[in-house]
């Protein structure tokens, strides 16, 4: 599913790709709306392989990967990325409702983390400072 692409606010043009791996849908619809306002392409998807394979086709500039999905986790989808040469170097911000699992995130390569729940300005300030952004 493809949300946001072709332009921003204001005719701008849509210069960074997101991948949003969300399971939940209300979460998944809400940050795909604040990132595509904000000028950003958002593909999402639901569950790992399906990422795994969007990944695959259209690499993306950042990553937002839920820690708890169907299949495979978040911190597998992470390891699998990490130990690819073509994806090790690619940006990624966890996400979780559980706090206590950000050590293991961050050992398995992750470059930010968020807890849910999180503030829409959060999520948008945190994409911005990843992509180089204002």
């Amino acid at each position: 599913m493809r949300l946001g692409a072709g332009t921003g606010q204001a005719g701008e043009r849509v210069t960074h790709h997101v991948l949003l791996i969300e399971d939940e849908p209300n979460i998944a619809e809400a940050i795909s709306f604040i990132l595509s306002r904000d000028g950003l392409r958002v593909s999402h998807a639901g569950e790992g392989e399906e990422a795994l394979a969007m990944l695959a086709r259209d690499r993306p500039d950042l990553v937002i990967l839920d820690h708890m999905l169907p299949g495979l986790s978040g911190l597998e989808i992470l390891t699998r990325l990490r130990a690819n040469p073509a994806t090790q170097d690619l940006p990624v911000m966890m996400l979780t409702a559980r706090g206590r699992d950000r050590a293991m995130a961050e050992e398995a390569g992750a470059n930010r983390f968020m807890t849910k729940p999180f503030s829409n300005a959060e999520i948008l300030a945190e994409v911005r400072a990843m992509l180089g952004r204002k």
